[in-house]
């Protein structure tokens, strides 16, 4: 697991990018991803690097305008792109791979061309000159319909304009934002988890003080999946659900917190916890799990469970099995802006 907050965290080290997988991107959402992977190897802020690109003169790298690129709200310009990979300290050779990636996702997300766009162009690139009729012609008709075309598509950019300008009012209102107005950029994490599916569950072991007068289990999870419902024993009696949370495909990480029932664990140095799956509208996912207890009056944590295949061995100390896994591998999200609404119920 890697944290990056929003916070001045010096350059580091010059980190190396993955260009072999650059050349399967096939749509916008490959290219976020290697971009957000690019920014979590990193591990600077999006700060650091608006300074950065300040500081290097060219393409400005406004924070807000990298955290929409890296949550994928829009497709970057590719000289913001290949600023944002400069800032992030990505090798000057590697850089055609990207440029290279970005082009061939261009090329596929241009619409295809109007005849009417072809009618007004020139060899030059600029609109025909108008002719002037000559002795016994009828008339410049032709100037007349160029005007009219022109009138007409002036008029219908104009009403593009206006509601463009609407949605990105709406988009804007509806977005959090900072101090300053701008939207924003959260706290990007990466990490690796699994999950699972109808008729699944999942089981691990965890180590508490016997003092205890609370429990807290806390559990990680991916958001973008929408609904993740089951069930929670502790060593085989019932002690809560995972209630369903709505989706966000903006900020997808949250830490759900469920209050242990003090009955199972007071007295107790070990807590076997299987979460069964009960509904979903994809599955239940795990990425992270913190066990916080209360004694003497003061909550800490009392042990972590990694979930996921780069963590065998946090896995195997707390005897973490799976049944019906329908999917494993590692995810770099962001959690919302502010942190009180990191944690959820």
């Amino acid at each position: 697991m890697s944290e990056y907050p929003e916070g001045d965290q010096g350059s580091g080290a010059v980190r190396q990018a993955p260009p072999s997988q650059l050349e399967s991107v096939t749509c916008h959402e490959d290219l976020v991803k290697l971009l957000a992977e690019q920014f979590a190897r990193a591990d600077t802020s999006l700060r650091e690097l608006q300074l950065r690109a300040d500081k290097a003169g060219g393409t400005r790298l406004p924070r807000a305008t990298c955290a929409d690129m890296l949550a994928g709200r829009r497709f970057p310009k590719k000289a913001l792109m290949v600023a944002f990979l400069r800032a992030c300290q990505v090798p000057e050779d590697q850089l055609p791979a990207w440029e290279r990636a970005w082009e061939r996702l261009r090329v596929s997300r241009m619409p295809a061309g109007r005849e009417e766009d072809r009618e007004i162009e020139t060899p030059g690139g600029a609109a025909p000159a108008a002719q002037t009729a000559g002795p016994g012609q009828a008339g410049p008709t032709g100037v007349l319909g160029r005007g009219r075309r022109r009138a007409v598509v002036s008029a219908v950019l104009g009403v593009l304009a206006a509601l463009v300008v609407s949605v990105i009012i709406d988009q804007r209102a509806a977005s959090p934002r900072d101090a300053g107005g701008s939207v924003g950029p959260g706290h990007f994490v990466s990490d690796d988890g699994r999950a699972f599916g109808p008729g699944g569950s999942s089981r691990f072991t965890v180590s508490v003080d016997p003092a205890n007068t609370g429990v807290r289990l806390i559990r990680r999870l991916d958001v973008g999946v929408a609904s993740q419902h089951a069930t929670i024993t502790v060593n085989g009696e019932p002690a809560g659900v995972w209630r369903e949370l709505p989706g966000d495909s903006t900020y997808k990480w949250r830490d759900q917190v469920v209050e242990i029932p003090r009955t199972l664990t007071a007295g107790r140095r070990s807590l076997t916890i299987v979460n069964r799956f009960v509904s979903s509208s994809l599955g239940f996912n795990e990425f992270l799990y913190v066990v916080e207890q209360r004694v003497n009056g003061a909550w800490s944590t009392a042990d972590t469970v990694d979930v996921g295949p780069h963590h065998a061995a946090s896995e195997a100390s707390h005897d973490y099995r799976i049944v019906g896994e329908g999917w494993t591998g590692p995810q770099t999200f962001a959690y919302p802006p502010r942190e009180e609404d990191r944690r959820v119920e």
